[in-house]
This record gives C-alpha cells, structure tokens and sequence, in this order.
C-alpha cells in the first residue's frame, strides 16, 4: 500500500515538472520581455526568469491545484521582478547598454536599423516612465499576451481596475511618445 502512494506521488511529481518545463517553454519569450521591461536590461532579466522558474520548481506540488497555470507562473514571475528591481544594489547600477543584434526582426539597412533601435530605445524609455502599477499591467497584457481577467487573476485585482490601469498605461505612453515625435 505504502510502494503504491510513493509510486503515485512520484507520478504526479514527474508530471508537475512536466507541466511547469512546458509553461515554460511556451511563455519563455513572453516573461523574458516583461521581466526586461520591468527590471531594465536583459542579463538580469535573464536571471530573474531563471530565479522565476527555479521558484516554480520549488513550489511543483501546488501545480496540480492550480486553475491557471500561466497566471501563476505570471504571478511568481511578476513578484521575481519586482524583488529585482526593489533591490538596493539594483538601484544604484546602471543597466548595460542592450546588444541590439538580440533584437528580433529584419530590417533593410544601417539607416533603418539605427531608426528601429531609436523608436525602440524611446519605447523603452516610456514604458520605464509608467507607474509600476500601470507598468506592470501594460506589460502582462503586451508581452504577456494575458487578457484582462488572466491579468487580474495574476495581481490579485479586480478585473475593472486592470483595465482602468490598461486605459491610463496607453494614455501616458502616446503622450510621452507624441512629446519625442
């Protein structure tokens, strides 16, 4: 009787890591950018998903109480960036400056490179400029792709307030853009 819970328990271990390695692989590109967006250069959003994911592992006997599993990896990953980017030793450094070739996309020549890491470059900067709540929704749903009920599901906010952080997010952004434009 005893062999038999071990062998079911085991099972269901194997299939928690199973599930969280697939989350993972899904959302990768998703979290990574959120993660970038929200702590402000790539290596440490790096290792913010690397410390999201080892978190998830640590916490694998909860995956099969969870609803949402994409929320919740969303969730322990938000929390992972918002620890990095509160840090005092965080604060005081200044991000490198990004390898554009890590860039996705093709673009015709030098000219048109240089334009596209501009806009990019100012894009950045706007979305830095959001309050964090705003930030945080922004980036959920953009790079996240969450609705808003995943979004409120993730925070822990109603979904009316996620879309009202949604609206200002958008406003601020074309204002800050239309101001370098």
């Amino acid at each position: 009787m005893a062999d038999t819970a071990r062998k079911t328990l085991a099972a269901e271990r194997l299939c928690a890591v199973d599930a969280l390695e697939d989350a993972f692989v899904c959302y990768q590109n998703e979290l990574l950018g959120m993660l970038y967006h929200m702590i402000g250069n790539a290596e440490d959003a790096r290792d913010a998903l690397q410390d999201t994911f080892v978190k998830c592992l640590r916490n694998q006997d909860k995956v099969g109480q969870i609803r949402n599993l994409k929320a919740w990896v969303f969730r322990i990953a938000l929390n992972t960036g918002r620890d990095s980017r509160q840090t005092a030793w965080r604060r005081r450094r200044k991000p490198l400056p990004e390898d554009e070739t890590t860039i996705e996309g093709s673009h015709e020549g030098p000219e048109a490179q240089v334009e596209y890491n501009e806009q990019m470059a100012m894009v950045r900067r706007a979305v830095g400029e959001l309050r964090a709540e705003e930030q945080e929704v922004f980036l959920l749903r953009q790079n996240g792709q969450m609705t808003y009920d995943e979004i409120a599901d993730t925070i822990g906010i109603p979904t009316g307030t996620v879309k009202t952080r949604m609206r200002l997010a958008i406003s601020r952004l074309r204002e800050t853009l239309a101001k370098t434009v």
